[in-house]
């Protein structure tokens, strides 16, 4: 069958092509950066419909608002993500960089190494924004090797990434294996990287 979307029977069936994945390897920070260089590449050329990723930040904060859906959130905590995601959001947004179809989550866990090159699977959180969004999801050191990342938005679209993890780690639908312990980890890392770049009071 072609790798194309099929409808039958009022279903949408899509079939992949298959590339044949090598054993499990360490992957260099500059392949990873490449890979997700090519990929942005691709997708700058593509007009699909996808969300905004300021989309994607208001389903977090929708979550820290509502206290039925994210209960277990101390005051200090909550008051933490909706500050983060409000202003974070609002910095990445005025810095004004062009913006185009992305990934949406391509940290590691979404990238194979196969016979044919590396491969990033999961386009289920496309959406659109600056490229910084994206790189924001891998190892750190990779936006090292991304050409012409925009350090400043970088560091700002990580934060808000950490954030926006956290608040679906505080969803009380979410069954992520020690959501509690990754929840309390990631709180940790956005309050200590907001004191580190002096990016506002943190409770």
């Amino acid at each position: 069958m072609e790798p194309l979307v099929h409808l039958r029977d009022g279903f949408a069936i899509t079939y992949w092509k298959y590339y044949e994945p090598l054993p499990v390897a360490d992957t260099t920070l500059a392949e990873y950066a490449q890979t997700l260089e090519r990929l942005h590449t691709g997708m700058r050329q593509l007009d699909a419909p996808a969300p905004h990723f300021t989309e994607r930040v208001e389903e977090a904060q929708s979550i820290v608002r509502d206290r039925s859906q994210s209960p277990e959130l101390i005051d200090a905590d909550r008051e933490l993500l909706t500050n983060s995601l409000r202003s974070l959001r609002r910095a990445v947004v005025d810095r004004g960089a062009d913006e185009q179809l992305l990934h949406g989550e391509p940290h590691a866990g979404n990238l194979l190494r196969t016979t044919s090159g590396m491969r990033f699977i999961d386009l289920e959180t496309c959406c659109y924004g600056p490229v910084e969004f994206d790189i924001a999801h891998a190892p750190d050191a990779v936006g090292d090797h991304y050409a012409l990342a925009d350090p400043l938005l970088l560091r700002n679209c990580r934060i808000l990434m950490l954030a926006m993890v956290a608040a679906w780690r505080a969803d009380r639908d979410d069954d992520f294996p020690n959501r509690r312990a990754e929840r309390d980890a990631l709180l940790s890392q956005i309050r200590a990287a907001l004191e580190r770049h002096r990016l506002g009071a943190v409770p």
